[in-house]
């Protein structure tokens, strides 16, 4: 990669715009004419750096539960466990970290869905010695962004709690459904990627992108944007780091680490007696000195002593949920006709 490539890829993480012509508009952000800035992306997406340019939405507003899990699991079973994990379609990330509690996962189900007896499903069918549901309880910060151009994983503003549209499911129109199955597919390189989208729903290109800009602007879509894959860019290393902090002191804490550039993901989540740890952060490095850098200093400014760091060491799954598609509600059709499912009932 050259500069430009970097500053195309910070520029792609931070926003592909919402425009007829979103390559002419990045090209003009980085010194590129339209056609050149598509060569790179396309260059930069076959070298695998570019994983999807797509839509993020947010899960939540849409009327999906979702949570992280965790799980322990016998070692020598791992790979097996994983793979019933992943074949979820609810199951957008999953990976094998360094702790006795070693395959975490983020699962969402449908509106309708039971998210509890999906995850006690994947314990059973895993062979998991232990399932510890996390779902969210507040959300400080989200937002992914590679700090191509430096040496750290940047997060900018970032989406919290706040940005979250108060109506929910509820506030979504026919349209709005239609645009976003459009967009959460993989971006078409092409000089109007929306163009089509707008055709296959019988829509003008015009209305199309004002509905998506509506979506944006009501905290249902957080942004478009590349996701970049994290070891192929440099970054080899990310950690979860794990807090214990006194429930007095959660806001303070949460908003202390949550506006920390290199914090990419700061939420509030429940406690066990097997896990006490309550406040999550993640942050990225190109080395786990990095990692530990960074968690060091989100330690000394907040005052917390109590964090264990979980770094990734396989990724079994990654991708984007879609929502509004069947194959969610086609697995809990299938799993609600399971025999231990029937026993149940």
């Amino acid at each position: 990669m050259d500069e430009r490539d970097r500053r195309l890829l910070d520029a792609l993480q931070a926003e592909f715009p919402l425009t007829p012509l979103p390559f002419r508009a990045l090209g003009e952000i980085v010194g590129l004419s339209e056609a050149k800035t598509l060569a790179r992306v396309e260059a930069l997406q076959e070298a695998r750096l570019i994983r999807q340019i797509g839509a993020i939405f947010d899960s939540h507003s849409l009327g999906y539960t979702s949570s992280l899990v965790a799980m322990r699991v016998e070692p020598a079973a791992l790979d097996a466990a994983a793979a019933v994990v992943s074949a979820h379609p609810g199951v957008s990330h999953n990976y094998q970290r360094d702790h006795a509690f070693n395959l975490w996962f983020t699962v969402a189900v449908p509106p309708g869905g039971d998210l509890a007896w999906t995850v006690e499903y994947l314990h059973r069918r895993a062979h998991a010695q232990a399932t510890r549901l996390l779902p969210t309880l507040k959300l400080f910060k989200v937002g992914v962004r590679l700090d191509m151009g430096g040496a750290g994983a940047s997060a900018g503003g970032g989406y919290r709690e706040s940005d979250r549209p108060a109506m929910g499911r509820a506030g979504l129109a026919p349209l709005d459904i239609q645009v976003i199955r459009e967009l959460q597919e993989p971006t078409p390189l092409v000089p109007a990627p929306y163009r089509p989208m707008a055709e296959r729903i019988g829509v003008s290109e015009a209305r199309f992108l004002e509905a998506a800009l509506s979506l944006r602007g009501r905290g249902y879509l957080r942004r478009m944007a590349a996701v970049l894959r994290h070891r192929e860019a440099g970054f080899l290393a990310n950690a979860m780091g794990v807090w214990i902090v006194p429930p007095e002191r959660i806001e303070a804490v949460g908003s202390i680490m949550g506006s920390v550039a290199e914090v990419s993901h700061c939420y509030l989540r429940p406690t066990y007696p097997d896990w006490p740890y309550n406040l999550y952060t993640m942050v990225h490095g190109r080395q786990t000195a990095d990692c530990r850098r960074i968690v060091e200093a989100l330690s000394a400014a907040a005052g917390i002593r109590e964090v264990a760091l979980l770094y990734s060491l396989k990724e079994y799954k990654k991708v984007r949920l879609k929502y509004f598609t069947p194959e969610l509600d086609d697995w809990q059709r299938r799993a609600a006709a399971a025999p231990e499912r029937q026993h149940e009932q």
